[in-house]
């Protein structure tokens, strides 16, 4: 038995059991990962695989009490890597940081500028995605850090810590009827008369909108949904409709053609800070989210992610 074929088997499993797509994620032969799940399957003396022919179906029940210690030792093996490198390379590496486009673009840019002035060598690298897809990434090995709205706090194995609270905003044309009224007059009911833009479902607290209609009793019409502010925004401009997003997600200079309200009928949100539980976070990642977040407890998000440090 050796890592590879341990490599073999989960990424066999991510990739849906897809034999050429899992010898390509690993840089590999299609044999060559056929002849490893056989070498392994021998030593075992067990079947890991549900097989029809040539292909690979699923894992049979062997091959799902496997999965999971392979998993484990994996995370392990990376996270023994990790260790060294602390020592040995304390201000160099990689973070990987996946995260919405609402944060990346309105309010990571001055964190990133400090992080990098702190910490030159370390490459960052920003993964725009679904508050889903985030999580999935952390679970998966393939991000360091997941910073969202929704999702992050709902999956047991990670663990988060609260990065800022915000609100929902109105966006308008400068000349639109809502500008002229006093935004505290501003009811869930006047804004229903006008069709809306907004996020689509998942991202940037669309649900906590979708909730404040349903209990008003009011059928609103939403004309568009956009995974970013940006976007809701060039259709605000074009007079399509009033747009709802992130209350940080408008830049005076930028978008001086628009007009932002502030509002809060749609309540407060919170965007959150994770990381996956037994992944060794390096240090000047924990330096990350001490940037992001001054007040949060770094020793407790460690013990909750990695309780054997």
């Amino acid at each position: 038995m050796n890592f590879q074929q341990l490599r073999i088997i989960r990424e066999t499993v991510r990739q849906n059991y897809n034999l050429t797509e899992a010898s390509a994620a690993l840089y590999t032969s299609q044999s060559g990962v056929s002849k490893h799940i056989k070498d392994l399957e021998d030593e075992l003396g067990v079947q890991l695989f549900v097989r029809k022919g040539k292909r690979l179906l699923g894992l049979t029940e062997p091959g799902q009490a496997l999965l999971s210690i392979v998993e484990r030792m994996l995370i392990d093996a990376d996270n023994i890597k990790r260790l060294a490198d602390d020592f040995n390379k304390v201000d160099e590496g990689t973070l990987t940081i996946a995260t919405t486009h609402t944060q990346a673009r309105y309010v990571l840019p001055p964190i990133v500028n400090l992080f990098k002035k702190a910490f030159p060598k370390v490459h960052l690298i920003l993964q725009q995605a679904s508050p889903v897809e985030i999580s999935e990434m952390l679970l998966l090995g393939l991000a360091d850090i997941g910073i969202a709205t929704e999702s992050l706090t709902t999956e047991d194995n990670l663990g988060s810590v609260p990065f800022y609270n915000w609100k929902h905003s109105i966006i308008t044309p400068q000349d639109h009827p809502l500008t002229k009224i006093d935004p505290k007059e501003i009811t869930l009911e006047k804004l229903a008369e006008y069709p809306i833009i907004t996020y689509h479902g998942g991202f940037t607290g669309r649900s906590k909108i979708d909730k404040a209609f349903e209990e008003a009793h009011l059928d609103v019409d939403i004309v568009m949904s956009a995974l970013d502010a940006d976007v809701i925004k060039t259709y605000v401009e074009l007079g399509m409709g009033v747009g709802i997003v992130n209350d940080v997600a408008y830049d005076l200079e930028r978008d001086h053609r628009l007009k932002q309200i502030n509002t809060d009928i749609f309540g407060l949100n919170t965007t959150w800070i994770a990381v996956r539980k037994g992944h060794l976070l390096r240090g000047y990642g924990y330096e990350f989210i001490s940037l992001c977040s001054p007040e949060a407890d770094i020793k407790a998000l460690k013990k909750i992610a990695y309780p054997d440090d």
